[in-house]
C-alpha cells in the first residue's frame, strides 16, 4: 500500500488558525451517494442527518496541560511534550531542542529537576527527583498542548476551546477535535430528539502528530493509546442494533476505541492500550457512521477515514474542500461519512 496515495496539497492559509466564534459555526460537509456530490452544511444543522434511535458515542477524555518549557544545565532550552505517564515519577514525552538531548542529563522544570532516562523509538523517558509526582508538575508548570500546525503561542480562550464541553477524564495531550464543534445546546437538542449519546475514553497521546516514517503503509509502527469501552455502553450499542439505529462516531479516537473492543468480531468490555491500526480492508464491527475534521496528509487518520468511507470518496471530499476553501485540522471543519458497504 504506497503511502503516497494519501498526499495531497493544503494551501497554508486552509490551515485553521483559530476556532470560529462559536463551536457549531464551523462548516460541514457530507457526500450524496445518489448524486455523487458534496453537499454543504453548518454544524449547527448536523441533527437533521441523524433520526430518532441513532446513537452517538463520544470521547470524553480531558487534555491536560501536556506542553512544558525545561533548561539544561548549560541555559540552552528544551521543549517537553508529553505523551503519557508511565507512573508517579515517569513519563513518555518528546524531546525538542536546538542540540541533541543526552541520556543522563538533567532538565530543570520550575523549581524541580527532571532526568533523561532513556530513549524508546522516537520517544524519551524522563523521570523526576525523589517525591516529585510527574503529573502534579505538568499541571502546575504546563502549557496549553496546541498541535505543531498552529503557529501561534496558546492564548487564553485556548484553555475552553482547545477542549470539548463533555470532557471529564484528564489524560490526553490532543483533543479529539471532532467533538469540538459541539455545544451544550446541540446536545440538548440531539437528546430531545430521541438521537442517544453514551461515551468511550481514550487519552490522545502526541504521537497522533508523527507522520508514518517510510512509504509504505505497512512500514509503520502504530503509537499505544489507553482506552476503556464500559459495558454500559457496550449494551447499548448492541440494543441499538438490534433496533435498527445507526452507532455514530464522534471522531477517529472512538472509532479506534469501539474497533479495539470489537477485534474478535464481538464488542466487548476493554480497558487497556491499543495500537490498533486501521487500514484499507479493515471489517468493521461497530461504526456506521462518523463525524471526523480534516486529517494531515500522509497520516493514519486519514488512512483511517479513507479505510472507513472508501479511498475514492474521501479523496473527492478533500479536494472539494480545498477548492471551496473549508478549514482544515484542529480548529477547522468537519464532515459526516458513512461506512462504505
Amino acid at each position: 500500500m504506497d503511502l503516497n496515495q494519501y498526499d495531497y496539497d493544503l494551501p497554508p492559509e486552509l490551515i485553521a488558525q483559530y476556532p470560529t466564534e462559536n463551536r457549531v459555526d464551523s462548516r460541514l460537509l457530507t457526500f450524496d451517494s445518489d448524486s455523487g456530490r458534496c453537499v454543504e452544511h453548518t454544524f449547527s444543522q448536523l441533527e437533521q442527518l441523524f433520526m430518532p434511535g441513532d446513537l452517538l458515542v463520544a470521547n470524553d477524555t480531558r487534555v491536560i496541560p501536556a506542553r512544558l518549557h525545561a533548561t539544561k544545565p548549560t541555559g540552552g532550552r528544551v521543549e517537553i511534550m508529553l505523551e503519557r505517564l508511565l507512573g508517579a515519577q515517569c513519563a513518555l514525552v518528546q524531546l525538542k531542542s536546538n542540540r541533541a538531548v543526552r541520556i543522563g542529563q538533567a532538565l530543570g522544570v520550575g523549581d524541580v529537576e527532571a532526568r533523561v532516562i532513556r530513549r524508546e523509538a522516537r520517544f524519551y523517558v524522563i523521570e523526576f527527583e525523589q517525591n516529585i509526582n510527574a503529573g502534579q508538575v505538568f499541571r502546575q508548570f504546563g502549557n496549553v498542548p496546541l498541535p505543531p500546525y498552529i503557529q501561534r503561542d496558546p492564548a487564553g480562550d485556548d484553555q475552553e476551546r482547545y477542549q470539548t464541553v463533555y470532557s471529564r477524564v484528564p489524560g490526553a495531550v490532543a483533543a479529539p477535535t471532532a467533538g469540538l464543534h459541539f455545544d451544550h445546546n446541540m446536545i440538548d437538542r440531539l437528546r430531545a430528539k430521541g438521537v442517544q449519546w453514551q461515551t468511550i475514553t481514550l487519552h490522545v497521546g502526541a504521537g497522533t502528530f508523527l507522520p508514518i516514517q517510510g512509504d509504505t503503509i505497512e512500514s509503520h509502527m502504530m503509537h499505544e493509546e489507553r482506552i476503556c469501552v464500559d459495558e454500559e455502553t457496550c449494551q447499548r450499542i448492541r440494543e441499538v442494533k438490534v433496533s435498527g439505529g445507526r452507532v455514530i462516531a464522534i471522531g477517529t479516537t472512538v472509532v479506534r476505541a469501539l474497533e479495539s473492543a470489537a477485534r474478535g468480531g464481538t464488542l466487548k468490555p476493554f480497558d487497556g492500550e491499543t495500537r490498533l491500526f486501521i487500514t484499507p480492508g479493515f471489517q468493521f464491527n461497530v461504526v456506521d457512521l462518523l463525524v471526523t475534521n480534516f486529517h494531515l496528509p500522509r497520516s493514519t487518520l486519514l488512512i483511517l477515514v479513507s479505510a472507513f468511507a472508501g479511498y475514492d470518496r474521501v479523496m473527492h471530499m478533500y479536494r472539494y474542500a480545498i477548492e471551496h476553501q473549508f478549514r482544515f485540522f484542529s480548529y477547522g471543519d468537519a464532515m459526516l461519512l458513512e461506512r462504505a458497504r
